[in-house]
């Protein structure tokens, strides 16, 4: 029997309905994962479930006595309240009583009064006749496991720490059924790992929504799809699906172009003039009045984000470089004896424990705070673009088109001007969103405007603060495909697994007290090192310190202060979805050599037309083959022999070349699935 179920269900906001006769049910243990383009209305089907919004029709029915707990993709909360209340108030009203005892205690041992003793003795109670001590030993648990420090006030945390607070609220009661809005947005690698081995044993309903590739992968049973206002359910593994919705997708395709002929020709006929119409068929008028209605209502899948980057001068071929750095906020150490050199076209990824210094790296590299010891020396014509994680950068309270360029109405892209409304049409943004104001825009929204503003900058040197965040995962593998082909250097910070094994080719982690180690490769190759560097070199135990409480402010924004000894970047097991085993290339020169994923568009039209052109070149080689064998070549004049046998060079060592590519494409194809 399923735990809830949407019978028919629509809702429409504006002319454009996001659901239309939906159905679903899930289950006790199911772990579904809800996909879908942004903005296709899948926080808004959360929300129907929870009951914050009402359907315009159909029902929302949840089985009687099911606990459901929630956790929203934006999190606005801003109470004064400390992190402690907030997650036992997940527990309803044993949790208040949770709180209570707990400030009662504090009270307690700051002062001593009878008073303070009569109470917490109540408390004590009452705790115990409802059992409440296993509760609170959970909320106490929850907390340690997500780095959050209890005593600290919601108000002075940042909106990732925030997340954290929420999501612990919505673990902490157990749920029956558990919504999960993009549940890894703002966690750090190990604390997504955990959250993935507990919703991995989790034995309620799991419904949860997530573009981490690598965390859907491991934890969904099942997909389920919006896609213009229908749901569909997809059975199997992430990677069936993607199977299933190409074959789907290119049906429908073949299906539309049947139908739209059809359509044609109908409309044809009924054209034809006076005659025609004397003896025109009136079934036939009706069928295509009937076919013109389907046509109407037929809903056109919306394309792809079309990015393209302005890019800036070359930069110096030394872009960084770093010579026994160390810089400390007081006593507590951020960067120590820190030694490094990035040079033009690097893609270095940057992980590490939320507050253990990401941000201050960058600001030390790109000069905006200066080290305690050490030296700092900086390319020539670096031009730089930022991409911060919290948005800063839009105005909530300015037009869609008026965040780009500064009100200006055009942009420059690689020397050509365009319209700024053409501009952001490419990021799937309509005519009648231009003038909405920033504030309306979903999370993937925000993130895709950003993502514009920061393309028409031109740039040699992109920054980029958890670019990935609230991102679809079309959007996410197009980004992939624009850094890739970028000429520049990027610096990554992302927690985005997936992400950073398909773009960067070095990485930074931070390894506690200051250290920075440095490794070839992606997140799947730190993570090989990493273990047999601790393999073969146990380290001090007192390097490896129990999780620390998060900050008493966290990182806040504009902030880059980390909290007191953070905590190093442990290596995570091999449940993490990422096999340890995967073999490293030192080189890492070509784009894609780290990458093991499908074919790009670009790269399938290669591997399809490499044939020809192979036989293309074997046919002229022979040619050439022939006319070498002839005795009447050597009598032609030097200079005709010479550029013969140079042609001849010339298409061996491109045949030679079309051979590799195609080995290495068809192997990537087929690996790929």
């Amino acid at each position: 029997m399923p735990l809830l179920r949407l019978d028919n269900v629509s809702l429409a906001y504006g002319p454009r309905p996001l659901l239309e006769n939906v159905k679903l049910e899930v289950r006790s243990g199911e772990r579904v994962c809800l996909v879908g383009r942004n903005g296709e209305g899948k926080t808004s089907l959360m929300r129907l479930i929870t009951g914050e919004v009402v359907p315009d029709s159909g029902s929302v029915w949840i089985r009687q006595g099911t606990r459901v707990a929630h956790l929203a993709q934006e999190v606005a909360l801003d109470s004064t309240d400390c992190v402690f209340d907030v997650v036992a108030g997940g527990l309803a009203e044993l949790g208040r009583l949770i709180s209570q005892y707990h400030h009662a205690a504090a009270e307690l041992a700051q002062t001593q009064t009878s008073d303070g003793v009569r109470r917490l003795s109540d408390l004590q109670h009452e705790l115990e006749a409802r059992d409440g001590w296993a509760l609170e030993q959970r909320v106490e648990t929850v907390l340690s496991r997500l780095g959050l420090d209890g005593k600290t006030s919601m108000k002075a945390l940042s909106g990732g720490w925030r997340r954290r607070a929420m999501l612990a609220r919505a673990l902490v009661c157990e749920p029956d059924v558990l919504l999960l809005d993009e549940p890894t947005n703002h966690l750090d690698i190990e604390a997504i790992t955990w959250l993935e081995d507990f919703l991995a044993e989790y034995r309620g309903a799991l419904l949860f929504v997530s573009h981490d590739r690598a965390f859907l992968k491991r934890l969904a049973t099942r997909i389920i799809e919006l896609d213009r206002g229908q749901i569909t359910s997809w059975p199997g593994s992430y990677n069936d699906y993607l199977r299933q919705k190409a074959e789907q997708l290119a049906a429908e395709v073949q299906h539309n172009i049947i139908f739209d002929k059809k359509l044609s020709k109908e409309e044809a006929w009924i054209r034809q003039g006076v005659k025609a119409r004397r003896t025109r068929n009136e079934g036939r008028v009706r069928a295509l009045e009937a076919l013109r209605e389907k046509r109407r209502k037929r809903r056109e899948r919306v394309g792809l984000v079309d990015m393209q980057l302005a890019e800036g001068e070359k930069s110096g071929h030394l872009v960084f470089k770093a010579e026994q750095v160390d810089f400390s906020y007081g006593e507590t150490v951020v960067v120590r004896n820190f030694t490094t050199r990035i040079m033009r076209e690097d893609r270095v990824g940057i992980i590490g424990p939320n507050g253990a210094g990401k941000s201050t790296l960058i600001r030390l590299l790109l000069g905006e705070l200066s080290p305690d010891r050490g030296r700092l020396f900086h390319g020539k014509r670096l031009q730089v673009a930022y991409f911060d994680q919290q948005r800063d950068q839009l105005d909530p309270k300015a037009m869609v088109m008026n965040s780009i360029s500064d009100g200006s109405e055009s942009v420059t892209i690689n020397g050509r001007t365009r319209h700024v409304a053409g501009y952001l049409q490419d990021f799937l943004f309509s005519p009648e969103r231009l003038r909405s104001p920033v504030s309306t825009l979903s999370g993937g929204e925000r993130n895709r405007l950003l993502l514009a503003r920061l393309f028409s900058q031109p740039a040699n040197l992109l920054v980029m603060d958890e670019p990935t965040n609230d991102l679809d995962v079309e959007t996410l593998e197009l980004l992939e495909e624009l850094l890739l082909d970028y000429h520049g250097t990027i610096l990554l910070v992302s927690h985005d697994r997936a992400f950073l094994d398909n773009v960067v080719t070095s990485t930074f982690v931070f390894e506690g007290h200051g250290q920075i180690g440095e490794y070839v490769g992606g997140y799947t190759d730190w993570l090989r090192q990493s273990q047999q560097k601790l393999a073969e070199h146990p380290p001090d135990p007192a390097f490896l310190p129990a999780r620390q409480a998060a900050p008493a402010g966290g990182r806040q924004a504009g902030k880059a202060e980390p909290p007191p000894q953070a905590k190093p970047v442990k290596p995570v097991s091999a449940s993490s979805n990422v096999s340890p085993n995967v073999p490293l290339n030192p080189a890492l020169t070509e784009k894609r050599s780290e990458r093991n994923k499908k074919l790009t568009f670009k790269e399938q039209r290669e591997l399809s037309e490499l044939p020809v052109k192979i036989e293309s070149l074997e046919t002229q080689l022979s040619r050439l083959h022939a006319t070498l064998g002839d005795a009447a070549f050597y009598q032609q004049p030097a200079s005709e022999i010479t550029a013969t046998l140079a042609r001849v060079e010339s298409i061996t060592k491109e045949l030679e070349a079309c051979y590799t590519r195609w080995e290495t494409l068809d192997a990537q194809a087929t690996a790929a699935g």
